[in-house]
């Protein structure tokens, strides 16, 4: 249990010292864009490459991986279909809503949860790999044909080629599965430039939310609580279901629970400041999950049996 507390206590003091730094205007009216663009061109796909340049190829391509991607991608699903057929969402928002309810966040609190709860960070691997090389595209397409109104599969194609953080994961599973030893003076400057991702966004996070409340947009409340729920409830209850019909053992299953019970990325809100659609949605769902996670994980640990087989 201590590694919960461990990994929720890194990313609440980021998240803190962003609301202050906001409370106080120390960086200025512009520092909100300029953080979301340094991260989403500059730090996260550095810190994707690291991560993935180091995972393990058998961890990468393990069972976890098809059953952390069914299970996203039926959540997905159904809160895009309740969004544009029940809500009737524009298809921008029906994105990052649906993003908010499925896609978990691998990265800023994934990493220290699978290092200190589950005891081997590469666990968070497959869901990573996952969700940077086949559920990212897809949402930046759909985004980036929504929110510019073009509808040409070349000018798509090629905006994805171009997407920082879609190159750093490619080139990052690339070294992995050749096996390429990057020796220290390669290897060692991007880890630095790397590091600076998951505070700095969790910081730009944490600004967002000073003079803001949830569940505060008019007409939009449904939206947040409907997502919330999926993420919190639904997705870990039906990666468990699953994972049992994979024939997973009990710790597998245990640990594809977890990550499937872990809070909504906070990339899903750099890619709503991104495209400027479902901000305060994408902002809600965040915090929401993040603070619901909390016992979420501890019910989780406490229920299922984690001992290696």
């Amino acid at each position: 249990m201590s590694g919960i507390l461990t990994g929720f206590a890194v990313v609440g003091l980021a998240v803190v010292v962003g609301y202050i730094i906001a409370r106080i205007d120390l960086l200025g009216p512009h520092a909100r864009p300029v953080l979301s663009r340094l991260t989403f061109f500059v730090l996260s796909p550095f810190l994707l490459f690291t991560v993935l340049a180091q995972a393990d190829v058998a961890t990468l391509f393990s069972a976890l991986l098809p059953v952390s991607m069914i299970t996203a991608a039926v959540i997905i699903g159904v809160y895009a279909l309740v969004s544009a057929l029940i809500l009737r969402r524009r298809v921008g928002e029906t994105v990052i809503g649906a993003l908010s309810a499925g896609q978990v966040n691998s990265n800023n609190i994934g990493i220290p949860i699978s290092l200190y709860m589950l005891g081997n960070a590469a666990y968070s691997a497959p869901v990573i790999l996952f969700q940077l090389l086949v559920l990212m595209p897809i949402a930046l397409a759909i985004l980036d044909a929504a929110t510019s109104g073009s509808r040409n599969l070349t000018r798509i194609l090629a905006q994805m080629a171009k997407n920082p953080m879609l190159i750093g994961s490619a080139l990052g599973v690339l070294v992995a599965v050749l096996d390429i030893d990057l020796p220290p003076i390669v290897f060692d400057p991007l880890h630095l430039i790397a590091g600076a991702c998951v505070p700095v966004l969790l910081m730009s996070y944490g600004m967002s939310l000073y003079g803001q409340r949830v569940l505060t947009e008019p007409g939009r409340r449904l939206d947040v609580v409907i997502a919330s729920a999926l993420k919190l409830v639904a997705m870990p209850a039906l990666a468990f279901l699953v994972a049992t019909l994979f024939g997973l053992p009990a710790d597998q299953v245990f640990v594809v629970v977890v990550l499937a019970a872990l809070p909504t990325a906070q990339n899903v809100f750099n890619f709503a400041q991104r495209y400027g659609v479902g901000e305060i949605l994408s902002r809600d769902v965040v915090f929401i999950s993040t603070v619901g996670c909390l016992p979420v994980l501890f019910a989780v640990a406490l229920l299922l049996d984690h001992s290696p087989a």
